[in-house]
């Protein structure tokens, strides 16, 4: 078992922005989806990151490059299905979606090898972050619950950023952190609203399944953080954000990096909080220096409830 993170990025999206630059329309062209914005800033981080996927089609066969290309070292299978994608238009200063195209669901064979890929170089790992596909119905949720049992049985890590059928899968065998966000919970009907005392009920009873510590993103809220018995309000500077979508799977990255390079709780929830904080004044998803992070970490303050 060595010191790095896997990524459980079953289902990659091509990611297709159309800016203005001057005067004339811009593009970018990356990869994403949740597990690859994750693996993309744990390596910002400078930790040691391997990203387990399944890739298939002409997205896929672009997503291949893009992600070699953005330093991730990846280790996907090849499947017959495709991988789904989006075109979103910004230059109006709101994102606009234009397309968006979902991938497919996995064969059994393609599952299975996936799976095997997964195992093998997650028992490797010191810490595995399993992330959700694109859209439901990818995968099957079970296969979550599988993954956190075997690695978790093994004496590794197990970080969750999941909500629904597949948290519940992923609770049952046993993971050690959950990060979630409040409109999940309500989603899921575990917390009637977005008060903070509902949101931190929510987060005891998933504590009460198992995991160690759970943290809830709030949007533009402090987030929450239920560390061992203890309740915290993370707490960092007000900053004006670029693009608000992605601060929640940075944040997990965050606490995932820290985790394994043996900080304590309580550090790797204020190296996550800044890591969900420095990606939002940025207008690339799961991007971040290692060092602005690491200035701003030491200004989140986590106070107790």
């Amino acid at each position: 078992m060595t010191e790095h993170v896997m990524v459980f990025a079953p289902s990659p999206q091509l990611t297709v922005t159309v800016e203005d630059r001057g005067e004339e329309p811009d593009l970018h062209l990356h990869a994403g989806g949740q597990g690859v914005w994750q693996a993309r800033m744990i390596a910002a981080l400078g930790v040691p990151v391997v990203l387990c996927a399944a890739l298939g089609g002409e997205t896929g066969a672009v997503l291949r490059h893009l992600i070699v290309d953005d330093g991730l070292e990846l280790k996907a299978v090849d499947v017959s299905t495709r991988n789904g994608g989006y075109v979103h238009d910004r230059r109006g200063g709101v994102r606009r979606e234009i397309v968006d195209a979902p991938g497919e669901p996995l064969s059994r064979h393609e599952l299975d090898d996936l799976y095997e890929l997964s195992l093998v170089h997650g028992l490797d790992a010191r810490l595995s972050v399993l992330s959700g596909p694109s859209r439901l119905g990818t995968i099957p949720a079970d296969t979550y619950r599988r993954l956190a049992a075997d690695m978790t049985g093994n004496g590794g890590l197990v970080l969750v950023d999941l909500a629904g059928e597949q948290l519940d899968a992923a609770l049952a065998g046993g993971v050690s952190m959950v990060k979630i966000s409040h409109e999940e919970l309500i989603a899921d009907g575990r917390s009637r609203d977005d008060d903070r005392d509902s949101l931190i009920k929510a987060a005891k009873e998933l504590r009460a399944a198992g995991p160690g510590a759970v943290l809830v993103s709030r949007a533009a809220e402090p987030a929450l953080a239920l560390l061992d018995d203890v309740v915290y309000e993370v707490r960092l500077p007000v900053l004006q954000p670029a693009e608000p979508r992605g601060a929640g799977d940075s944040m997990a990255a965050g606490v995932a990096a820290a985790l394994v390079r043996g900080r304590s709780l309580t550090e790797a929830v204020r190296l996550g909080a800044a890591a969900g904080a420095v990606n939002v004044v940025r207008r690339g998803l799961g991007t971040g220096s290692d060092e602005s992070i690491e200035v701003l970490a030491a200004k989140v303050e986590l106070r107790e409830i």
